[in-house]
């Protein structure tokens, strides 16, 4: 019995005892889409979005600034492995990649999470309705499967944080549906480092079961100095139809990284001398970090009437992680010190319901949505000395708990012709519980618990000024709490930080979405985040990292994105974001010095641009050709904003192929990335006690990728 089925054989129990609960999150609406969308389609602009209301509507109504990726552009981008591939095309949302698999993507919707130093914060990220952020507010982009995905959705402002705690904004993933013919496609990629990855993927339609199977088999060298990685995917989306009204959903995902190794930071004199190479601890101490991640989850969509319908959701999932920190071996030796490498055993689940209901008002219709949330996690931690990349003696044992419960209410009002509204109210409460069992002499029982609570309304108005031209203006309140990384250590000697409180947030945004002409489509959105209580680091040292509240902070910014089809054979896309995020209020930094207001705010970007033409010759059919310009802003590295990386700007290209044989359907793609080989730092940690912020990009990458495809 294989590993993938005996996890779903195991925890399909713990579903169904789980059952007849559901997440609010959004409901898949069915793809009108083949499954083999034509690389050469241009697929930045798909009508369906639902992550604004959580029903099926076309973008250009929807009242808040969202954009999607579809299909296609998820298969020019890349090989498909990483959010940063494809990402940049989206204003508001920034996806640095590290080249560091061990501490995944940096992350950030309009600032906000761009502080964490590893995994995902301040963003909901959403796969198939199953949360990939636990209900802490820290979730994992690694075990998005790309290419299965048939669209990737970003909900930025207001309306986001009707997804609940750490939601600055909100990036969903939707797999895509099999289509009508059964189809088997075999792809391979090759790239720079010895970049390879192997794919097989089977879909269709069997009578009343629509189906997705994907397995995928990525590894590579690394650019730098101890960062090879490996790892294995595996994605299902099994679609009964039980009747005209009423369909059941199994999702299942099983990743599997054992090998990515971790190069860390460099500080400005080593990333001058030479941006490959890793410090000597990350070697020494053999940094770097294996995990698995299991899940499952059913949905139930039932409707009612055509005015009524209900979708149930319940998952499951467990996560091990074996992290080899860097932390020098005498510090290690502290009485209070968690050691050099962490052991996580997690658990987690969640269930909830939603309803939605339409009803005539007048002259308009009112669409009302309410829904319930409740998420758990919890996971042993332990932590054990570091000897030079083998596992000594223990130094941490607790159990970690949180729960997360939220109800909320949505009414989209269609006024009238000319005006619409929406309002929305959610109540969320957020409890943390730490159980310590490492208590010895000089550390003592580190047990405690915190509980954090907000009500967030959120206001918004549209006019619609004609067919092709809509205006709205939103207003919304939301929260974020610390999550277990940030409460684990205080100040003041030993026990978790549960003076921490969470931080409170004022979003408000106005925009425009227009169609100048045909193929031609505008949005823009000008914005501003109040925030009281940021969370911030306020030391880092000996493998501790101690955060604290920093008052007010702003972020302010404009968002454009244009898409133009100027010719039958010529496009172009281009997306700005800018943004000035600033601490408002002084306070003391890590060192005791003072941090002035008006300083930006580390790891935050100023200015995003992503422009792109696309030729598709007429007398070549299935070929496309694409020249691509990234630019990338400044980032300071710290709250003292001691040092910044300079701006840089990059140029891709890529040129594929499509063949049709009969049933077959065969692709061929090159990519050149940073054509120019230029020499940057693409992204930054923060506040990083050693002054090792600096994370380098790569140099001119080369990409080669194939796949055939094959419809019975």
């Amino acid at each position: 019995m294989t590993p993938w089925t005996r996890f779903l054989l195991r925890r399909l129990n713990a579903v169904w005892v789980l059952a007849l609960g559901g997440s609010a999150y959004a409901q898949i609406a069915p793809s009108t889409e083949p499954f083999s969308t034509s690389p050469d389609a241009s697929g930045s602009l798909p009508e369906v979005v639902i992550s604004a209301n959580r029903q099926a509507q076309r973008s250009f109504d929807a009242p808040a600034s969202i954009q999607a990726v579809g299909r296609a552009v998820l298969q020019a981008a890349g090989p498909q492995v990483n959010l940063s591939e494809a990402m940049n095309r989206v204003p508001g949302i920034t996806v640095l990649n590290r080249q560091n698999y061990a501490q995944d993507l940096q992350l950030s919707i309009r600032g906000s999470g761009s502080r964490s130093p590893f995994g995902i914060r301040g963003t909901r990220l959403i796969v198939d309705g199953i949360p990939a952020t636990m209900p802490d507010g820290q979730g994992q982009a690694s075990t998005i499967s790309l290419p299965s995905a048939q669209r990737i959705e970003v909900l930025r402002g207001p309306l986001a944080q009707m997804y609940g705690n750490s939601a600055g904004g909100v990036l969903q993933v939707f797999t895509a549906d099999g289509p009508q013919r059964p189809e088997v496609r075999l792809s391979v990629d090759a790239g720079a480092d010895g970049l390879r990855r192997y794919g097989v993927q089977a879909a269709g339609q069997s009578g009343a079961l629509n189906y997705v199977i994907d397995h995928s088999d990525f590894s590579t060298d690394g650019w730098r100095v101890n960062s090879a990685a490996q790892r294995q995917h595996a994605n299902a989306k099994l679609r009964w139809t039980a009747s005209e009204d009423t369909q059941v959903t199994l999702v299942a995902n099983v990743f599997d990284q054992p090998v990515s190794g971790d190069p860390l930071g460099l500080t400005r004199a080593l990333f001058e001398a030479d941006p490959r190479q890793a410090v000597a601890n990350s070697t020494l101490y053999k940094a770097g970090k294996d995990v698995s991640q299991n899940q499952v989850g059913v949905v139930l969509d039932h409707q009612f009437s055509a005015s009524s319908s209900l979708t149930a959701r319940v998952y499951t999932g467990e996560r091990d992680l074996d992290n080899r920190l860097s932390i020098p071996l005498a510090v290690q030796q502290a009485p209070t010190a968690a050691g050099g490498v962490v052991q996580l055993d997690r658990s987690y689940s969640g269930t909830g319901l939603r309803y939605t209901q339409r009803l005539p008002v007048g002259a308009g219709q009112v669409q009302l949505t309410t829904g319930l949330d409740l998420e758990r996690m919890s996971e042993r931690r332990r932590g054990f000395i570091n000897n030079f990349g083998a596992v000594g003696d223990p130094k941490r044992d607790e159990d970690n708990r949180v729960t997360s419960s939220g109800v909320y209410a949505q009414a989209d009002w269609a006024i009238n012709e000319d005006w619409s509204a929406v309002a929305g109210l959610r109540a969320n409460r957020v409890n943390f519980r730490v159980q310590d069992f490492f208590v010895r002499p000089g550390n003592p029982d580190d047990s405690g618990t915190a509980s954090f609570s907000a009500t967030n309304p959120v206001l918004g108005i549209t006019r619609h000024l004609s067919a092709n031209t809509n205006v709205y203006a939103n207003v919304g309140r939301g929260f974020e709490t610390p999550t277990f990384t940030e409460l684990a250590y205080t100040a003041n000697g030993s026990g978790p930080n549960l003076g921490l409180q969470s931080a409170r947030s004022t979003h408000t945004e106005a925009g425009l979405k227009t169609q100048l002409a045909p193929g031609h489509r505008l949005d823009a959105a000008l914005f501003h985040i109040q925030t009281s209580n940021e969370i911030v680091v306020a030391s880092s040292s000996g493998g501790r990292t101690i955060y604290t509240n920093a008052g007010q902070t702003r972020r302010s910014g404009l968002e454009v994105a244009y898409s133009a089809q100027w010719a039958p054979a010529w496009r172009t896309h281009l997306a700005l974001s800018t943004l000035n995020a600033q601490f408002a209020d002084a306070f003391k930094s890590s060192s005791g010095a003072v941090v002035a207001a008006g300083n930006r705010i580390p790891g935050t970007v100023d200015r995003n641009l992503f422009a792109e033409l696309a030729w598709q010759p007429r007398a070549v059919p299935g070929m496309t050709a694409a020249l691509e310009l990234v630019h990338q802003g400044s980032m300071v590295v710290d709250d003292l904003n001691s040092d910044r990386t300079d701006a840089a700007t990059v140029f891709n290209l890529r040129l594929g192929f499509e063949q049709k044989i009969g049933a077959w359907t065969l692709r061929q793609q090159l990519r050149v990335d940073n054509v120019a080989d230029k020499a940057y730092i693409g992204s930054v940690i923060a506040n990083d006690g050693n002054k090792r912020y600096f994370e380098p990009a790569p140099g001119r990458q080369w990409g080669l990728g194939v796949s055939a495809s094959y419809r019975f």
